[in-house]
């Protein structure tokens, strides 16, 4: 007789604060771990390597490394659907993932040129995204939808507090590797309470495994599944705005503002626009599951960005870029707390979505390749600025108004 197992339904047991706690430690690990390397040691260990060629060096490597993501998520995301073992299916994914990154990050550390770099990079990329896809899958694993909401709002809370806590170690640590090496410690330590303390769930036996329907299964046809388009596409709008309101914000402040020490005020605004994400992702996620209502928050929120977008557009100042700032940080910690919660609803099936929600991240992670190709002749030649950040705000627009196209989430 064959066991059903509570992750191939809806979940009806709500998490405990310990869960949510394990949860959102393991993501600021996760994050701490990604971005450490990524807003401070990769720059400084390139400009060390190359430093005539910095600029198109860096390129190369963040471009060989998202290109590793959008392979990696989905697919573990399908791989962690598929597993059986007696630590659940996501578990293993989840400490594999983090014991890899965590040496793949070490070993950057010692990267003596800029190949090694760009592959050592890629190999956080890819291991790394295993518990990023792992951990994305708990949440309607093991959560109710009616609690979705706050679990989503804490995944947030876990994206700002990881970006600071990478961030800081690195600039701390004085030295590079040294700051490697604190950033692989502080991820790995943060994601073994959630390995070894998570909750064993039964499962039931899948088919064999057929490649061909394996890699077949990585096309959701959104004509049969019309919610999952809808999600799928408001997400890549949204983040595409926000991705091309964020690409060239130093060389705004450069060029358009006039400000003195663009760098000093990139800072200012990233601390404002943080602050602002923390007072606005966990009460959105709450009020939501309290109201039983998701999608007049994803709206309100992409609506808040856009909003924020005209400002920059119409008031190309410090002041303007500080309200701006504001406004932008509340509108998307209402937006990525919500939007993540819902679209956990909106999945074709309970036992593919590791593979599904990956699908998903593909809309997050796709904008920041296509971003400068829209930004970059907007600025040089079509209009400036000005129309760069119309244009950001009408595709949030447009995202926005058609989260209301997904019928089957209220």
């Amino acid at each position: 007789m064959t066991a059903v197992s509570c992750e191939l339904t809806e979940p009806a047991r709500r998490v405990s604060a310990g869960w949510v706690a394990r949860f959102a430690l393991a993501w600021i690990g996760l994050y701490a771990g990604l971005f450490g390397p990524l807003q401070v040691l990769l720059p400084q260990q390139v400009e060390a390597l190359a430093p005539d060629d910095k600029e198109a060096t860096l390129a190369l490597v963040l471009g060989a490394g998202a290109a590793c993501t959008l392979i990696a998520n989905p697919l573990f995301g399908a791989l962690s659907d598929r597993t059986r073992s007696r630590f659940g299916r996501r578990r293993p994914w989840i400490a594999a993932g983090f014991a890899g990154g965590t040496v793949a990050i070490a070993l950057l550390a010692a990267a003596p040129a800029v190949p090694f770099v760009v592959l050592g990079w890629c190999a956080v990329q890819t291991m790394l995204n295993a518990p990023f896809a792992a951990l994305s899958a708990a949440v309607p694993d093991e959560v109710p939808a009616a609690q979705r909401g706050t679990a989503a709002g804490y995944l947030g809370l876990a994206f700002i507090v990881g970006v600071g806590v990478g961030s800081g170690l690195a600039v701390l640590s004085g030295e590079t590797s040294t700051g490697y090496l604190l950033v692989a410690v502080v991820a790995l330590a943060c994601g073994l309470p959630y390995v070894l303390l998570g909750r064993h769930t039964r499962q039931r036996p899948v088919a064999p495994l057929r490649w061909r329907e394996f890699l077949r299964g990585f096309w959701i046809n959104p004509v049969r599944h019309p919610d999952f388009g809808w999600g799928f596409l408001t997400r890549f709008l949204v983040n595409l705005g926000n991705s091309v309101v964020l690409l060239y914000l130093f060389f705004f402040l450069d060029d358009e503002v006039g400000l003195a020490d663009p760098a000093g005020g990139v800072l200012a605004l990233t601390a404002i626009y943080s602050a602002a994400v923390l007072g606005s992702v966990v009460a959105a996620g709450t009020c939501s599951d309290r109201l039983a209502r998701r999608r007049v928050f994803v709206t309100g929120g992409a609506l808040v960005m856009a909003g924020a977008a005209v400002l920059i557009s119409v008031w190309p100042t410090w002041p303007g870029a500080v309200v701006a700032a504001v406004a932008l940080g509340i509108g998307f910690g209402t937006y990525s707390a919500v939007d993540f919660a819902l679209l956990t609803q909106v999945l074709p099936t309970a036992t593919d979505r590791g593979k599904d929600l990956g699908v998903l991240n593909i809309a997050s992670s796709l904008p920041q390749v296509l971003a400068p190709a829209i930004a970059a002749p907007i600025v040089t030649g079509l209009g400036g600025y000005s129309a760069l950040y119309l244009v950001a705000a009408a595709i949030e627009v447009t995202g926005a108004v058609l989260v209301y196209r997904i019928r089957s989430v209220r």
